[in-house]
């Protein structure tokens, strides 16, 4: 497992697996439910505070994500992706991005095309194993049970900005 390189600018997430444990929980009415784990939610806000931004990207679509991204200050969310690596490529476009500026997180076949390319690959410890081949770092935790937030301390720990964000809880 290589350490994440210094200089990721953007970190891009799928989310059943990856942010939730993959369960697709449905009601009687056809609504869609999904747990997301509080550690991530404050993973995000130091990401935000380090300058690295963040984008979703879902092969599947559920308003549930769309809420949860703004309740994260999530602005780039892509769902209903059947080819991720073209939206892959269009936000690298849009933010001006190198292939080795970026952080992906996936769990599953679809994210591979994704995961080869990034300068760096992270994937929960219960993602697939092909996929947990690919990736740079396997989070010790599972998808939706802390993986993203093992993801997003690693980042900032080679941003050098860990330390500094630290202190913003015990000054």
């Amino acid at each position: 497992m290589a350490a994440a390189p210094p200089g990721i600018k953007m970190l891009i997430l799928d989310v059943d697996g990856v942010l939730t444990d993959g369960s697709i929980i449905l009601d009687d009415d056809g609504r869609e439910f999904k747990a997301f784990h509080s550690r991530d939610g404050l993973g995000f806000h130091l990401l935000h505070l380090a300058g690295i931004s963040v984008a979703l990207l879902s092969g599947r679509t559920a308003e549930v994500v769309a809420r949860r991204a703004r309740q994260l200050h999530i602005d780039e969310v892509h769902q209903g992706a059947g080819d991720k690596l073209a939206v892959y490529r269009g936000l690298l476009e849009k933010h001006g991005l190198s292939d080795a500026e970026v952080c992906y997180m996936g769990d599953d076949l679809i994210d591979l095309a994704v995961m080869r390319r990034v300068g760096f690959a992270a994937a929960p410890a219960d993602a697939h194993p092909l996929v947990r081949a690919a990736a740079h770092f396997v989070a010790p935790s599972a998808g939706g049970r802390g993986a993203v937030r093992d993801t997003i301390e690693e980042l900032l720990k080679a941003a050098g900005a860990w330390p500094a964000l630290l202190e913003t809880f015990d000054p």
